[in-house]
């Protein structure tokens, strides 16, 4: 008995033995043919507005090959913005087939969640990626450009309306402040032409709910009180409503940086412009950086750190990339403030 025992446990020991020395073949993957784009052509340029939102922008390509077996691929048309180069591409189409097709208003709304300049053409990169699993690399096909202009989406943030004397006490026609994150606080610039102007906030076009400071001292009352800015200027004005608190600061921005005569130890002043409500300077720039920079201080400036045209607070430097004469323009009517830099 124990030798049949014996020779049970040999054989089992064998069968492992042999079992472990065979590998397993799977299938051979060769390097697959990348898919190719046929439609729409490079160099092609598109103007979305409202009215063609409804239009589309169709994809064909070829299909990936030599897997090494038989492969269900799902395809991807990938969307990259002016300056990404594919570190963060978007998805807009997947599917398993040889085509897709995308409206002018998905597109658009893919380039202003990237805060691309609306009514400005930008050079946007396209490219298939081919996938048959995790463990296998996606094959990519070559890059199309094509030209985008978008058009800006009107979003309705929430707004407060700063009527007062410096309009008429009209709060239907105020300027207003918004909430960029619907979180009760808000902001927004506002230009006192004189002396001494009152104002007041309304949450609506009406007095029914508005807000005034009884104590002069920085807190929101109901029905309060007229607030007084001593000065005339650019305001910056914030409001925190779940707080009941506000704050306003005059406001005189110019640019300074590498590429102006003043380098980064002087700063160029800009002039408010009461017709388009936008401020600018006309000069000479060479190749360098600027930003935009409030009351000759870094307390209050703003940068582009994405290169589209959109300022954001303590954001990076602005490339001037030739020499000449520009016209500087600072938009801060918002909710989203945005500069125009024009070579002239």
């Amino acid at each position: 008995m124990k030798k049949n025992r014996l020779i049970y446990i040999v054989s089992v020991a064998m069968m492992v033995l042999i079992s472990c020395n065979k590998e397993e073949v799977g299938p051979v993957i060769t390097d697959p043919t990348a898919p190719v784009i046929t439609a729409p052509g490079p160099g092609l340029s598109f103007e979305f507005t409202e009215a063609t939102a409804k239009e589309t922008v169709t994809f064909t390509w070829s299909a990936a090959t030599n897997y090494g077996f038989a492969a269900a691929v799902t395809y991807k048309v990938e969307m990259s913005m002016p300056g990404d180069d594919f570190v963060t591409p978007v998805a807009i189409i997947t599917t398993s087939g040889l085509t897709g097709t995308i409206t002018y208003g998905d597109l658009n709304n893919q380039m202003m969640a990237a805060e691309m300049p609306p009514g400005v053409s930008s050079d946007v990169k396209f490219r298939i990626s081919a996938s048959v699993s995790a463990s296998v690399p996606n094959a990519h096909s070559g890059i199309v450009t094509l030209a985008l202009k978008p058009y800006r989406v009107i979003v309705n943030y929430p707004k407060l309306y700063v009527p007062g004397s410096y309009q008429g006490w009209a709060p239907a026609a105020a300027p207003v402040i918004s909430s960029l994150q619907s979180d009760g606080l808000y902001e927004g610039y506002i230009w006192f032409a004189d002396a001494n102007t009152n104002f007041k906030f309304t949450d609506g076009p009406s007095w029914d709910k508005n807000w005034g400071d009884d104590g002069a001292d920085g807190t929101l009352n109901p029905n309060g009180a007229n607030i007084v800015a001593a000065e005339a200027g650019y305001f910056k004005i914030n409001v925190n409503v779940p707080k009941l608190t506000y704050t306003y600061m005059k406001t005189e921005w110019g640019i300074i940086g590498s590429a102006t005569t003043g380098g980064w130890d002087a700063d160029q002043n800009l002039t408010y412009d009461p017709v388009s409500k936008t401020l600018s300077i006309t000069l000479n720039l060479v190749i360098g950086d600027i930003k935009f920079r409030a009351n000759d201080g870094w307390d209050l400036d703003f940068g582009d750190n994405k290169t589209n045209l959109s300022l954001e607070y303590r954001g990076a430097n602005i490339p001037i990339a030739a020499v000449g004469n520009y016209t500087v323009t600072l938009d801060l009517r918002g909710p989203i403030y945005t500069y125009v830099i024009k070579k002239n």
